[in-house]
């Protein structure tokens, strides 16, 4: 199937590594034009390198508007404008969220104004650029905890970005700008390696045996990967998903025990 990507001018926050980097991936395979934007300039520009294709590397951190803006300019003043935005920049997630006693305000705030307000300080940047030419996508990688509990912050962070999500699609649907949210369960990433040696040294069990604990949660008895994860996104992006928006989209090998409809 064409997915109608090629020269499309796409940004992808949070770009550098994990899923952006792998969504950055899918995007070029597609024959799109993919700006990356992360904090880490030098990460930013290796996964740059590691891409095939026309690929801009930005610096950016997505808690400052200012600098959020300045990046959008350069993409425009570079390609002419902006097609579809992904926002994949967060947090990371810790291995063992906090209990309520010991969650500090700061915590909280450093996620929200990150994945929550940073996705809305995107969103605003390229929205005038989309509904000027009538057409656009907009894609929030968001997650699992939006229909889980267990951590605060990521609970909150994630249901705020479905909230975000639905909002703008209400707004900017009428121009022709389609807006998404995808939940992604535990991905093959850095972050899920991290989690099993954490949970490894703290339980003594063998990495298999904490694999397989993360992995029982899931229809599947397995953690998808980030490539699995990116073929939904790319979808998302593309004008074959024109009919999909301002709702979810969960892409974790199935979420045992839970029905959503």
């Amino acid at each position: 199937m064409d997915l109608h990507l090629r020269g499309a001018r796409v940004i992808v926050t949070g770009g550098s590594s994990g899923l952006g980097l792998a969504v950055a991936r899918g995007l070029v395979e597609e024959g799109a034009r993919v700006a990356l934007a992360a904090r880490d300039p030098r990460r930013l520009r290796a996964a740059a390198d590691g891409l095939s294709g026309s690929v801009l590397a930005i610096p950016t951190d997505t808690t400052d508007d200012t600098a959020v803006r300045s990046m959008v300019d350069e993409v425009v003043a570079t390609w002419g404008g902006v097609d579809v935005l992904v926002n994949a920049a967060a947090e990371p997630s810790t291995a063992a969220p906090p209990a309520l006693a010991d969650l500090t305000d700061d915590e909280v705030r450093r996620d929200l104004d990150t994945k929550v307000l940073g996705y809305l300080r995107c969103a605003r940047a390229v929205a005038p650029h989309m509904t000027a030419q009538g057409r656009g996508r907009i894609v929030n990688v968001s997650g699992l905890n939006a229909r889980r509990t267990g951590s605060i912050p990521g609970t909150v962070r994630n249901v705020a970005v479905a909230a975000l999500t639905a909002n703008l699609a209400d707004e900017l649907g009428p121009a022709g700008v389609g807006v998404t949210v995808v939940h992604p369960g535990l991905v093959e990433t850095e972050r899920v390696h991290a989690l099993v040696a954490a949970r490894t040294a703290a339980t003594g069990h063998t990495a298999e045996e904490v694999r397989a604990d993360l992995a029982a949660g899931t229809s599947l008895r397995r953690l998808v990967t980030p490539e699995e994860v990116a073929a939904v996104v790319v979808f998302l992006c593309s004008p074959r998903a024109a009919g999909v928006t301002g709702d979810a989209v969960v892409v974790a090998g199935g979420n045992r025990g839970a029905v959503h409809y």
